[in-house]
């Protein structure tokens, strides 16, 4: 099994294997031409996003700066909407609907390490200079259509929100959130059926 393998699957995984590397420094080449792209200049930022991401749907827009760990992994379908300065840790797939609304500084973290520091910290670089690693594993998120994240939110490792749910702003989602409910606080818990 390959270390993207693992990293797929949840196992814990090598940050610093060469394939991951590889495709993680080719998505900041094209996140940095991306947020560097003039904003009414579509048919660049659509190319750049067509290499960039795993799959995206019609009308889908992105403000800049957007930043992600490989992009490969962000499958985002039609008229949805992510406003500026959102952050995906892309190690396991982020999968969001259609008609979705993803507000200013909304985090995505798909990664994990381990809560004990002798299991999260690696000594695998020894003395070689190279950078350590801590340990990881992953989880996919997954938002159903016609969602709105409120800005500042952060979806952790694994959940899903189901579909035509609204996440108020500032909320930390640790569970998954089932269809037509408005949610939010720290951690994130329904409010009420919409």
């Amino acid at each position: 099994m390959t270390e993207k393998e693992k990293m797929l699957a949840g196992h814990p995984y090598d940050c610093g294997d060469s394939e991951l590397q590889a495709r993680w420094h080719k998505a900041k080449a094209l996140i940095k031409a991306y947020n560097n792209t003039d904003s009414t200049d579509t048919e660049r930022l659509k190319d750049i996003l067509y290499q960039l991401l795993g799959g995206r749907g019609k009308n889908l827009w992105i403000t800049a700066p957007f930043f992600c760990d490989y992009g490969e992994n962000i499958f985002i379908g039609e008229n949805t909407e992510i406003n500026h300065n959102c952050i995906f840790l892309d190690c396991n797939t982020i999968t969001i609907g259609k008609n979705c609304l993803i507000a200013p500084l909304v985090q995505f973290y798909a990664a994990f390490h381990p809560v004990k520091a002798d299991e999260r910290i690696s000594n695998a670089a020894g003395d070689s200079g190279q950078m350590m690693f801590c340990t990881t594993q992953s989880a996919p998120i997954t938002v159903g259509d016609n969602v709105w994240i409120g800005g500042g939110s952060i979806l952790m490792p694994g959940v899903t929100i189901g579909n035509n749910v609204t996440i108020g702003a500032g909320s930390v989602v640790t569970k998954d959130i089932p269809d037509n409910m408005l949610a939010f606080g720290n951690p994130c818990r329904v409010i009420r059926e919409i």
